[in-house]
């Protein structure tokens, strides 16, 4: 049976002083890691795998950002993957004992809205959830399932993409089909809920003015979605059904006429698996600059035809996303730019908010070269800041939260 989680705002009692907790992100060819301690916000150790399999990398940092040299052991598969994060774990923290172990899991269907301790009723419920993220769901499954095994007895938590967005109202929630296709779980869900929810927490504490009201947050990376947040509830966002729609990303399409699918299905005679690799995996950055790269810091250094058009899509559908989820809220106080992309590319900031003067849009170009907090200008009637995101830390304050660790607002 699982169990929603309940926080508290107290001290640490010293029993956890030796408690570690680890976030695993499993995604399709790569596995994140972070270990946390009982409390605060540093990590002692962060790492990836990429492309898991016979061509596997592990790059492994320690709590001040200095490489670690990973301990010898297989890549080929995500049990294997872990299982050499772990033998570098415990030769670099051998006194460190994993009390809990935090899971991204993407899809949470019409039912989870906040994390749970996992079993394997509740495995089996996200196994059903599989066809709605086929790219993501199993390998989330397979990550908790190598974690139980690598640590038994342990708690895990599942902590889920999209929880942050399931009190959306139903004109945002529904599409215009018929509505036994609503009742069967055919809804917009929307996605990047960990990092809403971080985002959502980190600017109740810096800005709470501006939480209170009408927030954008554009989280831009090799995945990309825009959330609109009313007085801290998210009221719309651009990723619906599955993790293609809105923005293109590095390498899937966005918003697509679904007339284009029946087009591939009924003239080009493709199948449904034809399809998915080409929505999935040739689409986005990658799809619109020819085959280039997926990647914003390759498309901008290559000052190509190829590169330009690829940006110029990416920047014209966050600006058009942007109106729509002003439009929503009756308005905009702040733009919040997050995820590898927003906190990194001072291009695509500056071109995004170019001719948004109408909403009171203004950036301060030395404060955007800087990628200063807040990169408005002085006078500018909405707010536009750069927050970094940390999913990492919202899965480990679950998994704390799952032993009873009890919350402490960071200093």
């Amino acid at each position: 049976m699982t169990a929603e989680i309940v926080t508290t705002d107290m001290e640490a009692p010293d029993v956890w002083r030796d408690a570690g907790f680890l976030a695993l992100n499993a995604g399709s060819s790569s596995l994140k890691f972070a270990v946390f301690p009982a409390q605060g916000e540093t990590a002692l150790m962060t790492g990836q795998v990429d492309r898991i399999g016979p061509e596997g990398t592990l790059k492994i940092k320690d709590g001040e950002g200095r490489p670690i040299e990973p301990a010898a052991g297989a890549l080929t598969s995500h049990d294997t993957a872990l299982s050499t994060v772990i033998a570098t774990l415990k030769r670099e923290l051998p006194d460190l004992e994993i009390a809990a172990v935090g899971h991204r899991v993407v899809h949470g269907g019409i039912h989870y809205t906040a994390p749970v301790v996992v079993d394997e009723a509740a495995l089996e419920t996200f196994a059903t959830l599989s066809s709605f993220a086929p790219l993501h769901q199993p390998h989330n499954i397979s990550g908790i399932r190598a974690a139980m095994e690598a640590f038994p007895g342990v708690v895990q938590v599942a902590c889920f993409d999209t929880a942050f967005h399931r009190g959306q109202p139903l004109v945002n929630d529904t599409f215009a089909l018929p509505h036994r296709y609503y009742e069967q779980g055919v809804r917009r869900y929307g996605f990047h809920g960990l990092s809403y929810e971080y985002i959502t927490g980190e600017m109740t504490r810096i800005a709470p003015h501006l939480m209170a009201g009408r927030v954008v947050v554009a989280h831009l990376g090799n995945g990309a979605s825009m959330c609109a947040i009313y007085r801290g509830r998210s009221v719309a966002s651009s990723m619906g059904f599955s993790a293609l729609d809105g923005l293109p990303m590095g390498t899937r399409c966005g918003q697509l006429d679904p007339g284009v699918m029946l087009y591939m299905l009924d003239q080009e005679k493709l199948n449904t698996a034809q399809i998915r690799q080409i929505l999935y995996n040739e689409s986005g950055l990658l799809g619109l600059s020819g085959g280039l790269s997926n990647d914003m810091r390759t498309l901008e250094e290559a000052d190509t035809p190829e590169s330009h058009r690829a940006i110029d899509y990416f920047v014209f559908r966050i600006q058009r996303e942007l109106g729509a989820m002003a439009a929503v809220m009756g308005g905009i106080d702040a733009l919040v730019f997050c995820g590898g992309i927003g906190e990194n590319s001072r291009v695509v900031r500056r071109r995004v908010c170019e001719r948004l003067g109408w909403m009171g849009i203004e950036i301060d170009h030395g404060r955007n070269a800087e990628s200063a907090t807040v990169i408005s200008s002085e006078f500018a009637r909405t707010t536009v800041m750069i927050v970094p995101t940390r999913e990492d830390l919202v899965i480990a304050r679950a998994a704390r939260a799952s032993v009873g660790v009890p919350a402490k607002d960071p200093a």
